[in-house]
């Protein structure tokens, strides 16, 4: 492969044991050092595309969870979306910090994943207006967990290479919205266990009040 001139002017340098190269060739060094850092790393390309791609996620999520927790039953429901979506505004903060600190623009690409859960999430709250509060929650924690899931994949991925690449403030930034996605997901799981409950016990009442009455034998 051709090499540059300057390329070899500093090789020269390096060989002959001389003291501080030239102005002439200080400036050489600078356009080369600017040549190589044009060629990003693969991992590090690839660590900018995921957090392109969860930027756009968590924009969409920012309008989705105001819905979700319109839709929702149960007080505590409610409170659960409420606090993601504050959450999630955080997210979309570390985000664009986490690009600053990768020296990129944080442009958001669209997520395709997440443009089918938020759908799929509105088609649950529509779904949910014919039915029982109780189970039409439980389909919006079930919408939820997706999400949640989706995004721990990302964040966890996006961490790794972040690692790998030796970034390590951004490994950071993204480490702690991760427990906060685990968090939600667990707290949604949480709250899945009452409701549960109480349609196990509701359907048994029901079956109670259909069930015939036994004839005593005289």
């Amino acid at each position: 492969m051709k090499s540059f001139p300057f390329s070899r002017t500093v090789s020269r340098h390096r060989r002959e044991g001389q003291g501080a190269p030239t102005p002439w060739s200080v400036i050489e060094m600078s356009v080369l050092s600017r040549i190589e850092s044009n060629h990003m790393n693969p991992l590090k390309e690839l660590l900018v595309e995921e957090l392109r791609d969860l930027l756009h996620a968590e924009g969409q999520l920012v309008e989705a969870l105001p819905k979700m927790a319109e839709a929702a039953h149960h007080p505590k429901l409610k409170e659960t979306f409420l606090k993601h979506l504050r959450q999630t505004e955080g997210h979309v903060e570390r985000l664009k910090t986490a690009f600053e600190l990768l020296g990129q623009k944080a442009q958001p690409k669209p997520c395709k994943a997440m443009i089918g859960l938020v759908e799929e999430g509105e088609d649950t709250i529509e779904d949910g207006e014919g039915k029982h509060e109780i189970v039409a929650d439980l389909g919006l924690i079930a919408a939820a967990q997706k999400v949640e899931h989706y995004e721990i994949s990302g964040y966890g991925t996006a961490r790794s290479l972040a690692r790998q690449v030796g970034e390590g403030d951004v490994a950071t930034l993204l480490a702690h919205t991760l427990g906060e996605e685990e968090s939600a997901d667990y707290a949604l799981t949480e709250l899945t266990k009452p409701l549960m409950q109480q349609a196990s016990s509701k359907e048994a009442a029901a079956e109670s009040k259909t069930a015939r009455p036994r004839t005593q034998k005289a």
